[in-house]
């Protein structure tokens, strides 16, 4: 019995990791205006995601516009994209692989092939989090490295988004599943 809510504790943290790491992927908050002038208040904020960049202007609009083509993107926010993509249908995989070797599910019941399942299951999560925290990762340093460039002009300089912390937040749930 006890074995049995262990593996449902452990396939609701992952499967939460899981929803996490397709909101992360979708929201546009992966990088936010950073506010380094002596004057904080701004009539405007830029957001940059894996998909779109938006603008939040002080009167309420919010205004997304979507990346136009793939092949224009830099390449960090290419491999960004193709991680976080592999790291979701990975999480897919192991949710239903996970589903299905439980022992509190009907399928295949007495077998031998549910212990190797959720095992394979937990291995996925395991892939799906450590892609994730890569990718969250390698967008962290980049805005830390470009926040610190003296190149950079101190309007054009972001801070790390909450997508970001949402990313960390799903890798470790996925990677505490196990």
């Amino acid at each position: 019995m006890a074995s049995m809510v262990v593996q449902l504790l452990g396939f609701f943290l992952g499967f939460s990791g899981f929803a996490g790491t397709i909101v992360a992927t979708l929201l546009p908050h992966w990088r936010s205006t950073a506010h380094v002038n002596a004057n904080i208040i701004t009539a405007t904020g830029y957001m940059k995601g894996l998909w779109m960049e938006c603008v939040w202007r002080s009167t309420g609009i919010y205004q997304c516009e979507l990346y136009r083509s793939l092949l224009a993107l830099p390449p960090d926010l290419q491999a960004a994209r193709a991680l976080m993509v592999i790291s979701c249908l990975t999480s897919v995989l192991a949710s239903l692989v996970s589903v299905i070797g439980m022992k509190c599910t009907r399928f295949g019941r007495g077998s031998m092939i549910k212990s190797p399942l959720v095992l394979s299951g937990g291995i996925c999560f395991l892939c799906a989090g450590l892609l994730c925290l890569v990718t969250v990762s390698w967008t962290t340093n980049e805005v830390i490295v470009d926040f610190y460039n003296p190149l950079i002009v101190s309007g054009m300089k972001y801070e790390i988004g909450l997508a970001v912390y949402l990313g960390y937040a799903s890798a470790c749930l996925k990677i505490l599943k196990q």
